[in-house]
């Protein structure tokens, strides 16, 4: 059993596809079937059933899977530990940021970065926060610049950086644009615009609402938030954006409820250890703001 064997069983069991294995690994289709062959042979265990084009993890294969991520994630580990050693800033960074974070408070950091450490090669993603949490409790991404989930797993760490304001927004023909106040409970009679029920936002949201034994009428959802901005400026509904984002095609509600804020930070698996690269990457991003 060695690291190319493993690595081909955890491509083809999360892929459920050899020929996508093989493009992920970038090996030839061949070359994978006798990797899983070998393993097969070693283990004395069937690792997949094929039916048609199906495959499907067997038993054995359900119970090799968390093993084999953490015998690879324990190799790259140790990997990344001697390599720090030398106080070389090199290598590959996996990270992953969030649509808007990619947008409003990475780009000059990004520049700066790439300038001063051109030996690191940035394999940078642009996911949903919930997404990019994912990676990096599952060992697939070193580092994570998202919104901070509130009720983080133990096995992440999480450092928050900025504060987004929420405020509760319309257009300006909105019918509740020109009140004094808004309670929530007039609110929750017209329709939202809001990211889906799965992240992090939506949930801070809908707890506020919840304290009040109130639902929220969701009309339409999507999770880019510039997205968001644009069909509240149009009219189709209420939503609720950080106070960067507001402009003069928006009025803001005052609810008189306890504001909302949400924080933006960064996040990594506290058994893995950072790469020179990731903490000169933590290095340069500003001093945390306070709630």
């Amino acid at each position: 059993m060695d690291t190319n064997t493993l690595a081909a069983f955890i491509a083809v069991a999360e892929t459920r596809s050899f020929s996508q294995a093989a493009q992920q690994l970038f090996i030839t289709q061949s070359a994978i079937s006798k990797r899983i062959a070998l393993l097969e042979g070693q283990l004395d265990q069937k690792l997949f059933d094929r039916i048609g084009r199906r495959i499907s993890l067997t038993e054995a294969g359900l119970a090799l899977l968390p093993r084999a991520k953490h015998i690879l994630a324990t190799i790259k580990d140790a990997e990344t530990a001697m390599g720090n050693l030398t106080g070389e800033v090199r290598g590959t960074l996996s990270v992953a940021a969030s649509h808007h974070i990619s947008l409003h408070r990475l780009p000059n950091i990004l520049r700066d970065y790439s300038q001063r450490y051109p030996d690191v090669q940035l394999n940078l993603q642009f996911d949903e926060s919930e997404i990019a949490y994912d990676g990096v409790l599952h060992g697939d991404l070193e580092l994570a610049l998202i919104t901070l989930s509130p009720n983080p797993d133990p096995a992440i760490l999480s450092q928050p950086v900025w504060v987004d304001s929420l405020q509760y927004v319309v257009n300006q023909n909105h019918p509740l644009a020109h009140k004094p106040w808004v309670d929530l409970k007039e609110l929750a009679n017209y329709p939202a615009i809001l990211p889906s029920s799965a992240t992090f936002t939506h949930q801070i949201v809908a707890e506020q609402f919840r304290t009040e034994g109130l639902g929220i009428n969701v009309d339409i959802s999507t999770n880019y938030l510039d997205t968001i901005r644009m069909m509240v400026s149009i009219g189709l509904g209420w939503s609720l954006l950080p106070e960067t984002m507001i402009d003069a095609s928006l009025k803001t509600l005052n609810t008189g409820s306890k504001p909302i804020q949400r924080q933006l930070g960064y996040i990594y698996h506290r058994e893995r250890t950072l790469s020179n690269a990731a903490k000169c990457l933590i290095d340069m991003l500003p001093p945390p703001e306070s709630i």
